[in-house]
C-alpha cells in the first residue's frame, strides 16, 4: 500500500514535518512494509525553505542582507530542482520574530527580501518562489524594490528608501534602473489571503495591529499604502489596489506584482506543482492531510481543499486530520473531495489547554484511523 502524508502545520502546536512523523509512525506500525511519502507543507511563512528542501531535496544558501531595521544580518534562501529554482521566505529577512519587542511597522523594511531575490537571480536560477507571511513590515515591498534598483522620489525630487511610515511621501517611482537579470527569471509569490492593498480589509487595518500599530498608526499606514497604489498607477498604468492578495504581508503582495512582475498563487498550489503531486498520487491508496482548523478559510483553497480538489480528479481517498472543524463547513469539504474529517481533540478543552496535548491526541487519532483501515 502507498500512503501520502501532506498536512499543513497546526499553528502554535505542531509543524508539518512533526505531523508527518507522527502519522508515519502509525502507518509503519499497522502496515509494515507499506510505502509512505511525507511532504511537509510550506505556507510561505517561517520554515517554508526547510519544508521545500525536506519535501524535494536541496540546499540552503546563506546570504548577508539587511534586517528589518537596516541592520546587517545573515539570511538564506533554498535551492531546489537541481539548482533551477530558489525558494525565499520573507520571514527570513523581515519576520516578526526578528523584531520581538521592537515592533514598529512605520520603520521596518523589506530591503533584505529584495537582496535575497537579487542574490537568487544572480545565482542563475530560472524560477524564484517567494513566500509571504509572518512579516513585521508595512512598506508595500518598496524596500525590496529599492534593493533591486527601483528608485523612489519625494516631492523635492530626492530619492529615498520608503518604509511603512514614509510611503506616504512617494511622489514618483522610476522602474528603469531595476536589475535587468530579474527579467530573465520567473517569480511566483505564495499568498494564501485575498486582502486588497488598503481600506477596512487592507494591509494596515487587518495586519498592522499584530505588528505593533495602534489605531492612529493603522490609519497613517493605510493612507501611505493608498498613496503607493496611486504612484504605482502613475508609473505602470496598472491599478492593482483591489487585486486579491495585494494586501498580504504589509502590501508586499502589491510590491511583488508592481516591482517584480510576479504572479500571486495560493501557497498549496505552488507546493503541489513543485513536488509533482498529481504524478505522486497516481498509485496512492490513501492521502492524509490536515490543518489546525477546517473552516470557511479552508474552503477558499488552502491546504486541505487544495489537495482534495486535485485528488478528487483521480478518485483518491483523502483523510483530513484536523485540530478542530467548523461543523457547518464539513459537508462542503466532502463535496470538494475530502473523504472523511477527523478532529483530534478528545475532550472539550480550550485551545490554551488542548494545544499542549496535540502530539498525543494526533497519535491517538491516527492510530485509530489506521486500525480501521487495516481491519477492512
Amino acid at each position: 500500500m502507498k500512503f501520502i502524508l501532506i498536512p499543513d502545520s497546526f499553528k502554535g502546536t505542531l509543524s508539518s514535518a512533526q505531523i508527518c512523523g507522527i502519522i508515519k509512525e502509525k502507518v509503519d506500525l499497522h502496515f509494515p512494509g507499506a510505502e509512505s511519502v511525507s511532504v511537509p507543507v510550506a505556507d510561505g511563512g517561517e520554515g517554508s525553505v526547510d519544508a521545500f528542501i525536506t519535501a524535494v531535496g536541496g540546499t540552503k544558501v546563506m546570504v548577508p542582507v539587511k534586517g528589518p531595521y537596516f541592520e546587517d544580518i545573515e539570511s538564506y534562501y533554498g535551492l531546489i530542482d537541481n539548482g533551477n529554482t530558489a525558494v525565499i521566505e520573507m520571514a527570513a529577512a523581515a519576520g516578526l520574530p526578528m523584531v520581538e519587542d521592537r515592533k514598529n511597522p512605520k520603520k521596518t523594511t523589506t530591503y533584505g527580501v529584495g537582496q535575497l531575490i537579487l542574490a537568487a537571480a544572480e545565482s542563475g536560477v530560472k524560477k524564484i518562489i517567494v513566500g509571504l507571511g509572518g512579516s513585521c513590515t508595512n512598506d508595500g515591498g518598496c524596500g525590496a524594490a529599492a534593493a533591486v534598483g527601483v528608485k523612489f522620489y519625494d516631492k523635492n525630487g530626492e530619492s529615498f528608501i520608503p518604509t511603512g511610515g514614509t510611503v506616504i511621501d512617494i511622489q514618483r517611482i522610476d522602474l528603469s534602473q531595476k536589475a535587468a537579470i530579474l527579467n530573465q527569471v520567473e517569480i511566483v509569490t505564495m499568498c494564501d489571503i485575498d486582502n486588497p492593498m488598503y481600506g477596512p480589509t487592507g494591509a494596515a487595518h487587518v495586519f498592522a495591529p499584530q505588528k505593533g500599530a495602534d489605531e492612529a498608526m493603522v490609519l497613517e499606514l493605510d493612507e501611505g499604502i493608498k498613496n503607493l497604489s496611486r504612484v504605482i498607477l502613475d508609473a505602470s498604468g496598472q491599478d492593482i489596489s483591489q487585486i486579491p492578495g495585494t494586501g498580504a504581508a504589509g502590501a508586499m503582495g502589491a510590491g511583488m506584482i508592481a516591482f517584480f512582475g510576479s504572479r500571486l498563487q495560493m501557497g498549496i498550489q505552488t507546493v503541489l506543482d513543485t513536488v509533482k503531486f498529481d504524478e505522486m498520487i497516481a498509485d496512492a491508496d490513501y492521502i492524509f492531510t490536515g490543518e489546525g482548523k477546517l473552516d470557511s478559510q479552508s474552503l477558499r483553497g488552502k491546504v486541505v481543499i487544495g489537495i482534495a480538489e486535485r485528488a478528487k480528479k483521480q478518485n483518491k481517498k483523502v483523510i483530513a486530520v484536523v485540530g478542530g472543524a467548523d461543523d457547518s463547513e464539513i459537508a462542503r469539504a466532502y463535496e470538494m473531495g475530502v473523504t472523511a474529517v477527523f478532529p483530534i481533540n478528545r475532550l472539550p478543552q480550550d485551545f490554551s489547554v488542548s494545544r499542549h496535548h496535540s502530539q498525543e491526541n494526533l497519535a491517538y487519532t491516527a492510530d485509530n484511523i489506521l486500525r480501521l483501515i487495516a481491519a477492512k
